[in-house]
């Protein structure tokens, strides 16, 4: 991770995704947003105003000490049950106090969300990306789900264009995105969603040397950050 010194006046988008922990396509919302100060080079590539990134960091710090004693409603949607159980155990150890509920398939995590209205909501990466489009679908059409913040997985978001393609080539397989939910898709879906925040991928490859463990540390700052969006 490179410092913010004071003779660093901007960083690529790259750089800025690994200051702040989060994902290349967070970035570039932050900055549609105006929570990153940004231009482009004559060359097409963003720039980030450093002094922006250190206001957001210090932002996030304040956050950290206001909800440390407070408590955070987070619903978890998950494929397995020994990944909810090792994000619950990561949890136990955060500043930030989350109290989860979970759900082990789409329905019940559907059903849950309504009846819970929490705070953020979190889809495991094992969740199939065409299942994954159709709970994001549904929680944002909800009126009593479609304001709560939404993590997942920063693999499905570069995916998720190719999700209609996937879902044709494994007919009948899975359930089929309608006409609707493609023409979302197509609209910004998932791109364009400023509570879409993705995490880093918390089911990596075996030759990932990133412990597991500390890949679950990694989602606290994202869980302050989609509190910090949440619409009331």
């Amino acid at each position: 991770m490179k410092a913010i010194t004071p003779e660093l006046e901007y960083l690529s988008t790259r750089q800025s995704a690994k200051v702040l922990q989060v994902s290349l396509g967070t970035v570039q919302k932050m900055v549609e947003l105006g929570e990153l100060i940004a231009w482009k080079t004559r060359g097409g590539h963003r720039r980030i105003l450093a002094s922006s990134l250190e206001q957001q960091l210090q932002r996030r710090k304040r956050a950290m000490r206001q909800k440390t004693s407070q408590h955070c409603i987070a619903l978890g949607i998950f494929r397995r049950s020994e990944n909810s159980e090792a994000l619950l155990s990561s949890i136990s150890d955060w500043q930030l106090k989350v109290e989860m509920a979970v759900a082990v398939d789409s329905l019940e995590g559907l059903m849950k969300a309504v009846s819970i209205a929490p705070d953020l909501i979190f889809l495991d990466a094992l969740i199939p990306p065409v299942e994954q489009v159709h709970l994001i679908h549904y929680l944002s059409k909800n009126k009593d789900t479609q304001r709560i913040p939404i993590l997942v997985d920063e693999g499905f978001i570069r995916l998720h264009p190719g999700v209609v393609t996937l879902a044709d080539e494994n007919h009948g397989a899975r359930p089929q995105l309608t006409d609707t939910i493609k023409e979302e898709l197509e609209n910004g879906l998932i791109e364009l969603n400023p509570l879409i925040i993705g995490y880093p991928a918390t089911n990596p490859d075996p030759s990932d040397s990133l412990p597991h463990a500390n890949r679950h540390s990694l989602l606290e700052p994202l869980f302050l950050e989609a509190l910090s969006r949440k619409c009331f």
